[in-house]
């Protein structure tokens, strides 16, 4: 209790002055060390070098701050669903932490007007922004604590800006729901890798063609292969559930496959049948 009226106290001559202002209408609360939350929003494109010869950036506190929030969103999804089970959780946990959301959230409490970056024309897809708010998160960690850095998980994200009963509802993962779909009918499924390049801060990208009986069913663009297939196989699965026409378009493919293959295994078998020599032989 003494040591955080003390902190209070140093903290007093700073309030009113930037950049304690900018980060206290981000955190709702003012921060301690101020150096932490300064590296937490300083990209790898604008790093500094210290005089001991090391260069800093955000990216140590993003790798403490990606545990921190995995732990306290865990923490919050386990309370907040008391009888739901592991899968569920697990699955609630990975639509709340991935990076899409994140850098949502980053937006919409503005770190992207703070953060220091020499990188031209950014873009939310780079993710550049998720990341940031993780390494904010890290300095929270490091500057107050756990409790903290909870209480801004929950209040300033959650509760402000992320309806969570609406992320319940939500399917993240769209392959595995496209590949059930195509293990239960028995039709194959492809993700094809058609083509990446680097965009103009020269970041990797990777589009992604979902393939349904050589059809082109979905197809996505993302800053990962990963993220392009997600968006290939929404796509996709989403024209299966709407399209009458399209849906009813593969199932006549695959009944002309299974029509085919079974033609073919006929005559492979009359063949062999007709090709067996004949046994002249006769009984002594």
């Amino acid at each position: 209790m003494l040591k955080k009226i003390y902190r209070g106290i140093r903290l007093l001559p700073k309030r009113g002055k930037e950049p304690y202002v900018s980060f206290s209408k981000i955190l709702g609360f003012y921060p301690y060390n101020i150096t932490l939350y300064d590296q937490a929003l300083l990209h790898k494109s604008s790093s500094i070098k210290l005089k001991d010869g090391r260069w800093i950036n955000n990216e140590r506190l993003e790798f403490l701050g990606d545990a921190i929030l995995d732990a306290i969103v865990a923490d919050i999804v386990f309370k907040e669903f008391e009888y739901k089970k592991e899968g569920f959780l697990t699955n609630m946990r990975s639509k709340i932490v991935q990076r899409e959301t994140l850098n949502k959230l980053a937006l919409e409490i503005g770190i992207d007007k703070l953060i220091k970056t020499s990188t031209r024309n950014m873009t939310p897809n780079t993710h550049m922004y998720g990341n940031a708010l993780e390494a904010l998160i890290g300095a929270i960690y490091l500057d107050q604590g756990y409790r903290a850095a909870k209480r801004f998980v929950l209040e300033r994200l959650i509760r402000e800006h992320l309806n969570i009963e609406t992320v319940a509802e939500q399917e993240a993962n769209y392959k595995s729901r496209l590949i059930e779909w195509s293990q239960k009918q028995k039709i194959s499924v492809s993700f094809d890798l058609v083509d990446s390049f680097v965009d103009d801060n020269n970041t990797p990208i990777f589009k992604t063609a979902v393939i349904i009986l050589g059809e082109q069913a979905g197809i996505g663009t993302g800053y990962s292969k990963k993220e392009s297939q997600q968006k290939a196989a929404k796509e996709a699965f989403n024209k299966l559930q709407r399209n009458t026409n399209f849906r009813n378009h593969i199932f006549e493919l695959h009944e002309e496959q299974q029509k085919l293959q079974s033609e073919t295994y006929l005559t492979s078998e009359e063949e062999e049948s007709s090709s067996e020599p004949e046994n002249d032989s006769k009984e002594l």
